[in-house]
């Protein structure tokens, strides 16, 4: 992926490819593939990221900060990685080794989609799977105070706020303007300063989005589709109500 700087992403939950066709389609830099918190299989995950392919690079959310995990959702290809719950610089060195081929890295060799199914197996073991983005979340109060050592990872390519649970384990779930959010997130976005790496989060409402924009993230991820169906589908039965 290019610099995630002024990136607008979007993510995508539901488990239908023709979603993330949608929204890749759209005026976006990526879209987020989401495995932590949904159904999704990887046989799902696999067409998603062909409905992305073409129109723009694919981040996929592994479910946690496991090689195995890791592996299996690298084979299918994705442009970018996206990993949650990382609390320390050491945890952030394991979820890069995770991405990295021996002898720099632990992520098992096999000639599957991302190596076009062995086409360019020896391209992509020698250099090509470095290209990958590797974005690690920060959302404790652990994972804040180390921020700056993680963002000082070799391979760390951003970082990602999760404003849910970041906010939920200051005590004050939601609230973005709420004092300990807004110093968590100034000491987030310093760290990432200090270390050349962008940081980003996630707005599900425009108004959320411009809230958290001026703080001064980096990237944005700009909705969620769950959320957007819901919303649109409120404005038009609402629209229907106020004629009938």
């Amino acid at each position: 992926m290019d610099d995630l700087t002024e990136a607008v992403g979007t993510w995508c939950s539901l488990s239908d490819p023709a979603v993330v066709e949608l929204a890749a389609g759209g005026d976006i830099d990526f879209v987020v593939v989401d495995t932590e918190h949904t159904p999704m299989g990887l046989e799902t995950v696999a067409d998603c990221l062909r409905a992305a392919a073409g129109d723009c690079p694919a981040v996929a959310r592994v479910p946690w900060n496991d090689p195995v995990r890791i592996k299996r959702l690298l084979d299918l290809g994705p442009e970018g990685l996206l990993v949650p719950m990382v609390d320390t610089a050491a945890e952030a060195r394991e979820a890069v080794a995770a991405t990295r081929y021996p002898p720099t890295g632990v992520r098992g060799i096999a000639a599957a989609r991302a190596a076009d199914y062995g086409r360019s197996f020896e391209r992509y073991v020698e250099s090509t799977h470095r290209e990958l983005t590797v974005a690690v979340q920060v959302e404790s109060e652990r994972a804040v105070d180390n921020a700056a050592d993680i963002a000082a990872v070799n391979g760390v390519d951003a970082l990602f706020v999760g404003p849910a649970d970041l906010s939920a384990a200051l005590g004050c779930f939601g609230d973005h303007d709420a004092a300990a959010f807004r110093a968590a997130v100034e000491t987030v976005l310093a760290a990432g300063a200090g270390a050349d790496v962008p940081v980003g989060t996630l707005g599900t409402t425009p108004a959320e989005l411009r809230s958290l924009g001026e703080l001064g993230f980096d990237f944005l991820v700009a909705g969620a589709d769950f959320a957007h169906f819901i919303e649109g589908q409120r404005r038009a039965v609402g629209a229907a109500a106020d004629v009938l």
